[in-house]
């Protein structure tokens, strides 16, 4: 049987992925026609394209993956006609090839509203990677840059925009609020508030009618006579299927565009069928990558004979807008007549979240999720499968009360045929059967079923029902770091404290094979510095970092470095004020007061790190650790020294905390504070570890977390002196260091944690364990082994080549070279 698809995007390409695994060898001929100069590649992460992605890494299987299955690939050669009659096709070079079946997998166009003056400069559409090198290619010119369109797309579009360095970007929506067809006007208000403060203005309730300049675009003139400057625009405003050949060769099609298919996805012709977002099914263009993955499955399978049917899809999705998680799932929209709903809104985290139940309380119809979607999967699958809700209904929002796990049995408790993966259409019971069959990792689940290898969503879903069926066989569930290592990440600090090795090849050489991943090498440097507290660049460890920790420095975006230092308790003196100052303006540093009271600076090249933090450290200044997993500040609030509430010194002891757990190396990032009175000025509840003065002396809270899944700390000793509570903290980091999971926050530790806080307070206060001296003593060998790594760079001249970009870099700077400030590079004389 011989195939022609005509399309080369990410449905098709599945639709050839799933025929060759279906197929006999031998059996099928698979020829495709792509249009675009290059094999199918992800648009669902098309934007990533301006955060450093390339072409090639957005590819979905590089062209040779094609030669490799035996289908003949047509690149930039567009089919223009279809002979029904003969069953042939004929491309824009002159191909002619015969078909048993056809596949019109063309997909979508974007939908250029009728304004006059679209054909101006500066005009671009959101579609290819061409369109995207186009606007690359124009941004330098522009300064203001604006997007017709508030939807999926057109929130996109404006990220680009972010992403190319323009200083100021408009979103211009015709309905009156964003994203209409996923959320609600609360949700979109609280999306709007969100975007505004990552500097996009937002428009709504506002018709195009012209684009203004002569040329090349200068603004937008609206239907209300207003107007708005802007030297660039971006059209994304919606798509329209690609029918035009279908229409040319007398195949029905929608009144408002679209291929018109039945339930296998055949066109009124039965040997041409149509998939993806050309193709229109019951009325209705799915604009989305998993009903066309569900097409292709279809499609495929009933031209080898399979009996499928494609029944329409679930448009439920979740996605991150400029790093806003945003979710609708099943019906978010269920009129207030036929249902119940449930609302959680936190304006200060910018979190909303809204589900829809039956008016008998048992089964969830839909809902919206914004700003915190991690449970999205689980929702989704509990309104799919009419899963009964608990008691309480909003558990499901909130997280339950007593212990017990707000969706019952949770993934456990959905039927096998729930489906888990939706871009794969994989099953519960597909994937229990493969751990069934010895796939007990995800990447064999993957392997084995597709599960995960898509948007990566059902990614959690999929680990947990590894390990419930695992468990429910009996078998020892080993958390194992990666290929390289079959240990947990704690058998190997307990092997690599016996063993005394200080270096990752010597832990690679003993407990590890191959070479290592960048999965398993930031897992044991840290591991490295949580026991040894040695300089992470020593030679040995230095590859093993993080990438932020090679450098001593976050890397930003567009390649520049932030430089910060400590300032314990957020207490600095006039002077060292002063070397900031003169150090951002002699670098041109963006600063910036965090909220862990510090002075972020920006901007900073590898080349000029050594000697900006030989300034600051010659006024007494050290790493602030912003760029490891480790203590990052302790806050506080002005304690009794000022304030008439406040109950001790909550400075000095903020002071004192910091100083002694700088550079501490663990798991994850730590933050800490210290509250003067019950106020709570510092927020210590918010942190790993937390402390508020009482009357009789502090009282020590742990395990909390801010951030987009907030929680509460709890305490875990009260009334303590000073020296009873730095104790204290010492067992509970020590214990946190040597158990805790790698990239595990205290938070999520505690949560895991059989028994919970009371068992933590047992190993901690009552030392239930035995182990207390030995936690401060190794604690205590850690605080006398600290030494400031920048420090040590600075007066290091081996350590202080490995940030320069050439070994042959002058030591002193050319003064004929002159740096030009560029439009995108946000420095100091653009922020005045």
């Amino acid at each position: 049987m011989k195939i022609v698809i005509i399309g080369n995007g990410m449905t098709s390409y599945k639709f050839c992925e799933k025929m060759v695994a279906k197929a006999a060898p031998g059996s099928v001929e698979l020829v495709v026609f792509g249009e675009e100069p290059r094999p199918a590649y992800d648009r669902v992460h098309l934007s990533a394209f301006f955060s450093g992605k390339s072409a090639q890494e957005l590819e979905m299987a590089p062209a040779d993956w094609y030669a490799q299955n035996d289908i003949t690939l047509h690149l930039g050669d567009p089919v223009q006609q279809i002979d029904r009659a003969q069953q042939t096709v004929h491309s824009h070079k002159g191909i002619t090839e015969t078909y048993d079946c056809l596949v019109l997998a063309t997909g979508s166009a974007a939908f250029v509203p009728p304004i006059p003056g679209v054909d101006k400069k500066g005009v671009f559409i959101y579609r290819t990677i061409e369109d995207l090198e186009l606007m690359r290619d124009y941004a330098p010119k522009a300064v203001t840059g604006a997007v017709i369109g508030g939807g999926l797309l057109g929130l996109e579009a404006a990220k680009a925009l972010l992403d190319l360095g323009l200083r100021h970007t408009h979103v211009i929506e015709f309905a009156p609020r964003l994203m209409p067809r996923q959320i609600d006007d609360n949700g979109s208000a609280l999306l709007r508030s969100k975007l505004s403060s990552l500097g996009l203005q937002v428009h709504t309730s506002m018709q195009t009618t012209e684009i203004l300049g002569d040329t090349s675009i200068t603004g937008l003139q609206f239907a209300d006579d207003s107007t708005l400057p802007a030297d660039m625009l971006v059209i994304s405003a919606g798509i329209q299927p690609r029918d035009e050949l279908a229409r040319l060769c007398g195949l029905e099609t929608g009144h408002r565009g679209g291929i018109i298919v039945n339930d296998q996805l055949q066109t009124t012709d039965p040997n041409i069928y149509a998939i993806g977002e050309c193709a229109l099914y019951n009325g209705m263009i799915y604009g989305l990558v998993a009903p066309g993955y569900e097409m292709a499955e279809v499609a495929a399978s009933h031209m080898l004979g399979a009996h499928k049917a494609f029944t329409g899809f679930d448009m439920s999705t979740k996605l991150k807008l400029i790093g806003v998680d945003v979710a609708s799932f099943g019906n978010p929209f269920t009129p207030a007549d036929q249902c119940r709903s449930i609302v959680f809104e936190d304006t200060l985290k910018g979190i909303y979240k809204r589900i829809n139940i039956t008016p008998d309380g048992q089964h969830l119809l839909g809902g919206i999720l914004i700003g915190d979607a991690d449970d999205y999967n689980m929702l989704l699958q509990t309104a799919k499968n009419k899963v009964v809700l608990p008691p309480n209904p909003e558990d499901v929002l909130l997280g339950a009360r007593g212990g017990k796990e707000a969706g019952g049995a949770g993934v456990l408790g959905l039927p096998d045929e729930a489906i888990i993966c939706s871009c794969e259409n994989v099953s519960k019971a597909a994937i229990c059967t493969a751990v069934t069959d010895g796939n007990e990792t995800l990447d064999a689940v993957k392997k084995c079923t597709k599960a995960a290898t898509c948007c990566g969503g059902c990614a959690p879903m999929v680990k947990d029902l590894i390990t419930s069926t695992m468990k429910s066989q009996g078998k020892y569930i080993r958390n194992v770091i990666c290929e390289h290592f079959s240990y947990s990440r704690q058998e190997l600090y307990d092997l690599v404290k016996i063993k005394e090795l200080r270096s990752f090849d010597a832990v690679l050489d003993h407990y590890g094979h191959g070479e290592g991943c960048e999965v398993c090498k930031p897992v044991v440097a840290s591991i490295l510095a949580s026991l040894w507290n040695d300089m992470i660049l020593t030679k040995g460890n230095d590859t093993a970092q993080d990438s932020n920790d090679r450098y001593l420095a976050n890397i930003q975006k567009g390649g520049t470095y932030s430089v910060v230092p400590r300032v314990p308790g957020g207490e600095i003196t006039p002077r060292q004020l002063m070397v900031i100052a003169q150090v951002a303006e002699k670098y041109n540093l963006y600063t910036k007061i965090t909220g862990g009271q510090r002075i972020d600076m920006f901007g900073a090249h590898v080349s000029d790190l050594p000697l900006i933090w030989e300034e600051l450290v010659a006024a007494g200044f050290e790493s602030g650790h912003a760029y490891g997993k480790a203590l990052r500040t302790v806050k506080s609030c002005v304690g009794s020294t000022w304030c008439r509430f406040g109950l001790h010194d909550s400075v000095s002891f903020a002071i004192q905390i910091e100083q002694r757990y700088r550079g501490l190396r663990a798991p994850h990032k730590l933050k800490s504070a210290v509250s003067g009175c019950i106020r709570e000025c510092a927020e210590a509840q918010s942190k790993d570890f937390g402390i508020i003065a009482t009357e009789k002396g502090w009282n020590l809270y742990v395990c909390g977390n801010g951030g987009s899944k907030p929680q509460h700390a709890l305490l875990l000793a009260g009334d303590v002196d000073n020296d009873t509570c730095i104790r204290y903290i010492d067992r509970f980091l020590m214990f946190y260091i040597k158990t805790a999971d790698p990239l595990t926050r205290t938070a999520t530790w505690l949560n895991k944690l059989d028994g919970g806080i009371e068992y933590l307070r047992n190993v901690v206060v009552n030392d239930s364990l035995g182990i207390a001296a030995q936690l401060e003593t190794e604690m205590q060998f850690l605080v006398d082994n600290y030494k400031c790594e920048w420090k040590e760079v600075v007066d290091n001249p081996e350590l202080r080549k490995r940030f320069s970009h050439f070994i042959n870099a002058p030591e002193e700077k050319d003064p004929t070279i002159k740096f030009e400030h560029l439009r995108e590079q946000k420095k100091a004389a653009e922020w005045k």
